[in-house]
């Protein structure tokens, strides 16, 4: 193997592993702020899961982003969109059962341009793709 490609494949093997302890760390002290809300998960045993999430917002309407690589939650929630949201102080009130409906076309990318994340974020998270659901109270239209 040259020179060259040893050096590609080290940086790449350095870049898999900042990405790794960047992830593992936001999940093992994940961030609880305004900003942040529970939700309650429905697994397919019937168990519930929590999760801490980043609420956003789009014109008004309330939306979860799948930012990092790590997103089972994500694929649960695609399996049964009825999900429980406690809100922080400020939100507080909102707090309860939701529907979370998928986000495609021209109103991802509405929501993708509203709450952009800058470089260095991506950069440490792997350039993932982000995924987004609307989220509605139970009953809403």
């Amino acid at each position: 193997m040259n020179r060259t490609l040893k050096i590609v494949l080290i940086l790449a093997a350095v870049y898999v592993g900042i990405v790794v302890i960047f992830e593992s760390l936001l999940g093992y002290y994940q961030p609880r702020g305004e900003e942040n809300l529970v939700i309650t998960l429905t697994e397919d045993d019937g168990s519930e899961t929590k999760r801490v999430l980043s609420l956003f917002e789009s014109q008004g309407e309330l939306y979860l982003a799948a930012n990092h690589w790590p997103r089972a939650w994500f694929r649960q929630v695609q399996k049964n969109p009825n999900v429980h949201i406690e809100f922080g102080a400020q939100r507080a009130a909102q707090s309860g059962n939701f529907t979370a409906i998928p986000v495609a076309g021209a109103d991802h990318d509405r929501v993708l341009s509203d709450n952009p994340i800058g470089f260095v974020g991506r950069f440490l998270m792997g350039f993932p793709p982000r995924e987004f659901l609307r989220i509605e109270p139970t009953g809403a239209e």
